[in-house]
């Protein structure tokens, strides 16, 4: 019992001025070892409430730290996206509008297009024997190419991959992506193996039907119908540009419906693919709060889900290229070995490996650029851009290319039919006149 003038031992500090602390020294083992000396001074009760009020500190202390991390976390995207719209306005200082930006993007398309089509067809000259083994070579290039070039995007673009994208939607969405890809892939070349050459141009304009009907029903898109005639119109255009002079309607006929159906399918596929590649673009402004993500990290995964698709249906497609399965080895190597213009099986593969390789460069920017008039623009617009190059292709394969041989002549419909497509895309693109903005009627998506 301590004695009245001596003042009781206290573990909280004295409030009374002048008046000395209690100064005790702290064991060896430090902070935890005196803290747990202290709980065992106290009675059992108190000891049971001072070991719940620490682990409820504990408990909030985590929670403001998750919510620290968190809030951090969408700052920097915050950031990212605010650099991202500094960076977008300070190009568009030089003068630049919208329209004039979609008009370069769309006239990059139409040449890396027709670029695309003349070069697959010189690509084919070397590599005849071997047109599957330049298809997968084409598929597993892009995935060595673009992968690296993903990683060494600029510090913005990989924070905001990063901080915002990088979720199980952007992964599920790349994975559908490739699923399409491959789905049409296999599809088309099911049905390009029976179908004649002339025949496929006219059953590619389903295409932009599809893309119509998928941005109407999962974009929610209106059309004016300026832009439904003036795609009306362009796939008149090239059907008259294709179909003039050649026996497509009798190909057509003789084929029976299975194979014009399965084709048309794999552009069903196709647009399908381009329509949740927009979706992708549209989730990542809303996610980023107006930044947008690199074009480079969507092909890349869009073009390594399509590799790891395209190998599971391997066996599928390799039968429909007419090389048995167990045989794909020595057809790979073969086609190799034709491809690098070395040992005995090189003749007859003048061109190679320039061709193939000028073919995979090009085609990998028309499917960049295809991308980034579809990120500024809509699918349609991307579509439309990309039919353009047909009538230019056809009339590219008039000129004396080196080892085509004998240049062809342009079919009769041909002014013709290019004339209907250009008047179609005029109207397609013609402007609307402004509406009242508070018209809640008039509210309308811009395709």
């Amino acid at each position: 019992m301590a004695s009245p003038t001596t003042p009781p031992v206290s573990c909280r500090p004295s409030t009374a001025r002048g008046r000395p602390l209690l100064l005790l020294r702290l064991p060896a083992n430090g902070p935890a070892a005196a803290a747990a000396a202290a709980l065992e001074l106290l009675p059992t009760r108190r000891r049971r409430e001072a070991l719940r009020a620490a682990h409820v500190r504990r408990i909030e202390a985590a929670a403001w730290l998750g919510t620290r991390r968190a809030s951090r976390r969408e700052d920097a995207a915050a950031r990212c996206a605010a650099a991202g719209e500094v960076v977008g306005s300070a190009a568009g200082v030089g003068g630049r509008s919208a329209g004039m930006e979609v008009a370069v993007a769309a006239a990059a398309v139409v040449a890396m297009g027709t670029g695309n089509r003349v070069l697959y067809k010189l690509a084919l000259v070397p590599l005849r024997d071997y047109p599957f083994f330049l298809a997968q070579f084409a598929t597993f290039g892009y995935v060595l190419i673009l992968s690296p070039l993903a990683r060494r995007r600029p510090l913005i673009d990989r924070r905001c991959f990063r901080f915002a994208l990088l979720s199980r939607c952007l992964i599920e969405s790349n994975n559908g992506a490739g699923l399409l890809e491959a789905l049409a892939a296999a599809s088309g070349m099911a049905a390009g193996a029976v179908l004649s050459g002339a025949s496929i141009p006219i059953l590619s304009q389903t295409y932009l039907v599809w893309q119509l009907l998928l941005s109407a029903i999962f974009l929610k898109r209106r059309y004016r119908i300026n832009e439904i005639t003036g795609c009306f119109l362009v796939t008149i255009g090239v059907i008259i540009t294709v179909a003039s002079g050649s026996s497509a309607g009798a190909s057509l006929k003789g084929t029976g419906i299975l194979w014009p159906l399965l084709m048309i399918i794999s552009f069903f596929l196709q647009a399908a693919d381009t329509v949740l590649k927009e979706i992708i673009f549209l989730n990542a402004a809303k996610k980023l709060k107006g930044g947008s993500v690199d074009l480079f990290v969507v092909n890349s995964y869009g073009s390594a889900y399509q590799a790891l698709f395209m190998c599971l249906l391997l066996p599928f497609l390799s039968k429909l290229w007419g090389v048995p399965f167990h045989q794909l080895p020595t057809y790979i190597r073969d086609g190799t070995a034709c491809f690098l213009n070395m040992g005995s099986l090189s003749s007859g593969c003048e061109g190679a490996p320039l061709l193939p390789l000028l073919f995979v460069l090009v085609n990998m920017g028309f499917n960049i650029s295809l991308l980034h008039l579809l990120k500024i623009s809509s699918a349609v617009v991307s579509s439309l851009a990309s039919t353009f190059s047909v009538p230019l292709s056809i009339y590219a394969f008039t000129l004396p290319l080196p080892y085509i041989g004998v240049a062809s002549t342009l079919p009769p419909g041909f002014v013709a039919g290019a004339a209907v497509l250009t008047a179609g895309l005029l109207l397609y693109s013609f402007p609307q006149a402004q509406r009242n903005p508070g018209n809640p009627s008039a509210a309308e998506i811009p395709s």
